[in-house]
């Protein structure tokens, strides 16, 4: 008889936001009068620029000729926008990172699950907490995590970097040396932000020990101080122990089209045995490549009309994330993020646990945020708000909060 994976089976509930979607769901259909306004996935709302929508008409017409058409893509993806890339995310912010290190996929989320494919199974992860529930749950799935004790919300063999108030949401060196170190910066979900050199503290003790850092660089399109690196390769050493995972989807609003890359610089290595040529055996294998239309609209991306149509939408989120930050810090709230982010985070009110603040705010203000809890046990009491939505609906959100 047949055996099925039963460390799927030890995955507590189901994903947060489908448990987010059954209660909205619920109370939609209870409440079929009642508006709601969504700031809870961080999913954008604008429309893609005009430059992305010209290069993905045009594209669809080579696709319409013999002479112009294209079926599977190169492996690590086409040429045109691994050099778009290397050229603009790296080389124009003095980082030693080629076109061949790049590997193209359909988006960040499906790279941060399946990168731990390429690791031994003993293998120990340290993750921030609060964090991306991507990354724990995938390692769940493929045994590495140990058990789970519901009550303090904790896996027996991961490694946890507390992320609150006190250290300014960024974690602190873990003294239990983990193999593979997650990090997200700027971050999701607290909206947090590191320095170049706390960063470089981070490279440094990878090199050290031999670790390596999957660096989650989705948000670098928001960031604004200038000592906040967009990348990870601004660091000395970080070709020889990081791996960073780019995302389309919240720079470029390709929630909806998919698109995303890893790279792996050719120095990190196990021995002998680099890490590049992991990965692109797995690629390989399991991966047929992003549509060539959604990769010509990729390049159009760095185009310098995409540059300028996309600097105004960022800035577009950003007056979002301002409005949500500025009107609750004048309500009373607690709240952090917003600055280098499109993510707000805040504290619950009155004691409240995060799911209690989250029926709360659907019921009485009909506004969907993210329970803090849903990230991680240091998350209890916290509460996610994403600038992804409209202004108008921003702004009404704010008012509905409040008012309460």
């Amino acid at each position: 008889m047949f055996k099925i994976n039963e460390n799927y089976l030890k995955l507590p509930g189901s994903y947060l936001f489908s448990n987010i979607a059954k209660k909205v769901a619920a109370y939609t259909e209870a409440n079929p009068d009642k508006s709601i306004i969504r700031l809870g996935i961080g999913d954008v709302t604008q429309p893609l620029a005009p430059a992305i929508i010209d290069a993905l008409h045009s594209a669809v017409d080579e696709m319409a000729h013999a002479e112009t058409f294209h079926g599977y893509a190169p492996d690590l993806g086409y040429e045109f926008l691994r050099s778009a890339m290397a050229k603009n995310d790296y080389e124009a912010r003095g980082c030693e990172i080629y076109a061949d290190e790049i590997f193209i996929s359909d988006g960040a989320k499906g790279d941060s699950g399946n990168i731990q494919e390429i690791f031994d199974q003993d293998n120990k992860i340290a993750v921030c907490d609060p964090v991306y529930p991507v990354y724990v749950d995938t390692n769940v799935m493929a045994g590495r995590t140990g058990t789970y004790d519901p009550k303090s919300e904790i896996w027996s063999d991961v490694i946890y970097m507390p992320c609150t108030a006190e250290n300014g949401f960024v974690p602190e060196l873990p003294k239990e040396v983990p193999d593979l170190i997650y990090l997200c910066f700027p971050n999701n979900p607290t909206g947090s932000a590191i320095t170049k050199d706390q960063l470089q503290v981070w490279v440094d003790y990878a090199n050290k020990n031999g670790s390596v850092i999957i660096y989650d660089a989705a948000y670098e399109a928001y960031i604004s101080e200038e000592n906040v690196p967009h990348t990870i390769y601004e660091c000395e050493g970080a070709r020889t122990c990081a791996i960073e995972l780019r995302s389309f989807s919240k720079n470029a609003g390709f929630t909806g089209v998919r698109l995303g890359a890893t790279v792996i610089p050719k120095d990190l290595k196990c021995g002998d045995v680099m890490l590049h040529s992991l990965w692109a055996r797995r690629h390989g294998t399991k991966y047929n490549g992003a549509p060539y239309i959604v990769q010509k609209a990729g390049e159009a991306v760095y185009s310098e009309a995409g540059k300028a149509q996309l600097k105004e939408q960022i800035a577009y989120y950003m007056r979002n994330a301002k409005t949500i930050y500025d009107g609750l810090k004048d309500a009373g709230y607690t709240v952090s993020g917003g600055v280098n982010s499109p993510y707000i985070w805040l504290k619950t009110p009155d004691n409240m646990t995060s799911w209690e603040f989250f029926d709360y705010l659907l019921a009485q203000a009909g506004v969907v945020g993210t329970p803090g809890s849903g990230f991680g046990p240091r998350g209890e009491g916290y509460f996610r708000l994403t600038a992804f939505g409209t202004y108008e609906n921003t702004k009404a959100a704010v008012e509905r909060i409040k008012n309460l």
